[in-house]
């Protein structure tokens, strides 16, 4: 494997411990909780999404992060309707923690990690396919913002 190739996989090992490690230090979390939270949230939204939209997202994220984030993914399965509650209890299943998680806080940390690192607009973007209560959860958006189910 050419030293280029062996750059690309360090990049991508330190682009992930960087979202995971952002998720730890802002939800006060240890390292594993944080990555099944991200891990959690990653593919609990990608179930919620349109499939088309779910690759766009998939497009932006790390290699490694994208390799969670595709992990069991059934693209004509989706996306499949959830209300907030639903949402929030599928990211709370997919956390294997031996601490409590809540999924709310935690979804919130993910997508305001997602907001630091992804390009300028998506989670806009994001915001304009999910339903006003998921919405919510995206930092800067409240009821008032417009957008479809």
């Amino acid at each position: 494997m050419s030293a280029q190739h062996l750059e690309v996989l360090e990049t991508t090992v330190q682009k992930t411990h960087q979202w995971i490690d952002a998720v730890a230090d802002a939800a006060h979390l240890d390292t594993h909780t944080a990555y099944q939270s991200l891990r959690a949230v990653l593919q609990t939204l990608r179930d919620r999404l349109p499939s088309e939209e779910a690759a766009h997202l998939g497009a932006q994220l790390p290699m490694l992060v994208r390799g969670l984030y595709y992990e069991g993914w059934r693209p004509s399965q989706v996306p499949i309707s959830m209300d907030r509650e639903t949402f929030l209890r599928r990211i709370s299943e997919r956390i294997v923690s031996s601490r409590i998680v809540d999924p709310k806080a935690v979804a919130q940390t993910v997508f305001a990690v997602m907001g630091q690192f992804l390009s300028e607009g998506e989670l806009e973007k994001l915001a304009t396919v999910l339903p006003s209560e998921i919405r919510t959860l995206l930092p800067g958006f409240h009821r008032t913002t417009s957008g479809t189910v």
